[in-house]
Parts: C-alpha cells; structure tokens; sequence
C-alpha cells in the first residue's frame, strides 16, 4: 500500500495565512451507469483520521468508517450527484466540472483555498490548486475522495435494488463482464449513460 496523504500542502497554506481550506474530489467518472459524484470537505487543521487515504485503496467498510468520521469533524462538507442524463447532455468532463462546481456551492462556510484532485477541474471565482494524483498524497482530497465514492456508492446500491438485473451494487456501474452480460441480455436499463461506448 503506498503511503498514507498527508497535511503538508494545508501545513503551508496554514503558515501563510489561509485557515478555511477544501479538500474536493470525485467519484464515478468511468462507469457505464450511474451520476458523477463530487465532494468537498474542509476539516480542522489537526484533523486525524484513521483510514483517509485514496479511496480506491480502502474496503468498503473502511471507506464507511472513515466517512462517519470525517463528517463527525468537518467544519463543512457536501455532496453533489449529477445524474446520467447530464452526462450524456453535456459529456462527462463538463458533468464532472458541474458536480465539482455544485458540492462548493453548497458549503455552509466558503472556503479560502480549494485543493482538487486532477489537472483540469479549477472553478471559476474561486482560489484553487490542481492536484495530480491527490486524493493520495492530500489529506483533505483524500477525505473528499472517501465522501464522494461512499455516497455514490450507496446510491448505486439503491439502484441495484431497482434493476437487480445489473448487479449495481457489485459493480457499481462500471463495466465488468457480468455487467456487459446482462446489458446484452435486457438492453439498457434507464440510468445507463447513452453517450458511452458501451460493448465487448
């Protein structure tokens, strides 16, 4: 397992005056089916959380863990679901920059600084620093990162119990074997993403 983020980018941003810093990432951008998931977290500058890391690297139950417990100690967080259908509307980089966009939005306290996880997700109006690879060497992206996969996932659960016949809740949208399967045998159900090349 590769090392664990840690606060050194807030420890410096801390030391030049910034206090209120959001950590942002998201979840989902590959998958066949499904929204993309944003989150964004601004967490005490001591904050200690056992398990935040990229998210990927985490069980389920881990990732839950960590997800209570970041949003025990969060000044604030939240998170913002884009649907299939704006996807395939706008395409997933722009869903993507609109769900990144909607979870700041949504923050009850404003963020002075805004860390992102990638290359090409700076929001406009705000103060940002795009990170590659962030939600493993950044402690606040990797707990953004946490927020964002549990909450998609949970949602896919629940879709799963709606189109059993995906088996959402194993794969969680993306395309396994099984996945490519089933969409072979029923068609598409209504919250596969049209606009992705879906085949095998």
């Amino acid at each position: 397992m590769s090392n664990a983020p840690t606060h050194e980018l807030e420890d410096l941003l801390s030391r030049g005056g910034v206090e209120l810093i959001a950590g942002v990432d998201e979840a989902g951008r590959g998958p066949v089916a499904g929204p993309v998931t944003a989150a964004a977290v601004i967490l005490p500058a001591d904050a200690s959380i056992k398990n935040v890391r990229d998210s990927k690297q985490l069980s389920s139950r881990q990732r839950e863990m960590a997800a209570g417990a970041i949003k025990k100690i969060a000044i604030a967080f939240s998170v913002v679901h884009v649907p299939h259908d704006v996807i395939d509307s706008v395409n997933i980089l722009n869903a993507t920059r609109l769900a990144v966009g909607k979870c700041l939005e949504e923050l009850e306290v404003v963020p002075q600084v805004v860390l992102i996880d990638g290359k090409f997700l700076n929001v406009r109006g705000r103060t940002c620093i795009s990170i590659t690879k962030g939600d493993s060497s950044v402690f606040s992206i990797a707990a953004a990162s946490i927020l964002a996969k549990t909450a998609r996932d949970q949602l896919m659960y629940e879709y799963a119990k709606e189109f059993p016949q995906y088996s959402f809740e194993r794969n969680k949208g993306y395309l396994t074997s099984a996945h490519l399967d089933a969409i072979r045998h029923y068609g598409l159900s209504p919250i596969h993403r049209r606009s992705f090349e879906i085949h095998g």
